[in-house]
């Protein structure tokens, strides 16, 4: 098999886990407060990944600590709000609102290198745009606060994906990964510690997600990633990384058994379509005509 192959397969591996990864923060948060959960999942996974790459950490340097310090910033501001939005919203919807961030990356892309976004990437975000609409407004065209949470938090992973894609290049990505999960267990704990009552979980089930979370969902889904990502195309890398909201949707009706009615399940598909169609470079006849005399003038 291909490196290539083996990669997307790994990173579907990774899809996969992020997908289920809803549903068990979703039931971590009937025993646990938004902050205290985040700081207990994303510090057993720092400790975890800084003991098994402790070699590499040695040689951290300033550039690497600066950037980590900010993409994990950024990082925690994604993570905090879409774990609160999860109080108030159901798994499967927050896994879709989550993927809308793959969508506006270009978008805000566009907007930082001061290009125009390709066309596929404005057609995707009408779409998703359209398919948010359909998937959390009510008949009153009022969002639920929960919702409103998660689609903050999808508008910080969408800086996130950026900064990592500017900065993971300049310096160790392995190394930037784990300071940015350390970066959000500790901002987790202090946010805990101020505005929360902290506690150690006593039951079974909830150490059970914690540590699938810890190990499977943060430090080996990011570990994987940073180490085969390098063998794919960041194309494939996207088109895999948009099965993340369907796979939370058949998780949380096997596990959770939430069901969407027809405008969510409507929206959800038009968002997942957005997010396909944003990551494929459409050369359709008229555009390569204007980019043709745009060259020759």
């Amino acid at each position: 098999m291909k490196k290539q192959h083996q990669a997307d397969l790994a990173l579907l591996g990774v899809t996969l886990a992020w997908g289920i990864s809803f549903i068990l923060s979703k039931n971590s948060l009937e025993t646990l407060e938004t902050f205290n959960f985040l700081g207990i999942r994303f510090l057993i996974a720092a400790i975890t990944s800084a003991l098994i790459f402790h070699k590499r950490l040695m040689k951290l340097d300033r550039a690497t600590l600066k950037y980590g310090l900010f993409i994990g910033i950024i990082m925690f501001s994604g993570y905090g709000t879409q774990t609160l939005g999860l109080n108030y919203t159901t798994a499967s919807k927050s896994g879709f609102i989550t993927g809308f961030s793959v969508v506006i990356v270009p978008i805000f892309s566009a907007f930082v290198l001061k290009k125009l976004p390709k066309f596929s990437a404005i057609i995707g975000v009408v779409s998703a745009i359209v398919g948010l609409g359909l998937l959390t407004l009510d008949a009153n065209l009022q969002l639920n606060i929960g919702d409103f949470y998660t689609l903050i938090g999808a508008v910080c992973f969408a800086f996130h994906i950026i900064t990592v894609g500017k900065y993971a290049v300049q310096v160790d990505s392995i190394n930037l990964a784990i300071l940015q999960i350390g970066v959000v267990g500790i901002l987790s704990t202090i946010v805990s510690l101020l505005f929360e009552t902290p506690v150690i979980p006593t039951a079974a089930n909830a150490w059970f997600s914690i540590l699938f979370l810890a190990f499977v969902c943060t430090s080996g889904a990011f570990i994987v990633q940073n180490a085969v990502q390098k063998y794919t195309s960041t194309t494939h890398t996207a088109l895999i990384f948009t099965g993340e909201p369907v796979f939370s949707a058949i998780f949380a009706y096997l596990l959770l058994g939430e069901v969407m009615n027809h405008r969510g399940i409507i929206g959800s598909i038009l968002i997942v379509g957005g997010m396909l169609v944003a990551e494929i470079d459409f050369d359709l006849p008229f555009l390569k005509a204007n980019k043709r005399k745009v060259a020759e003038e």
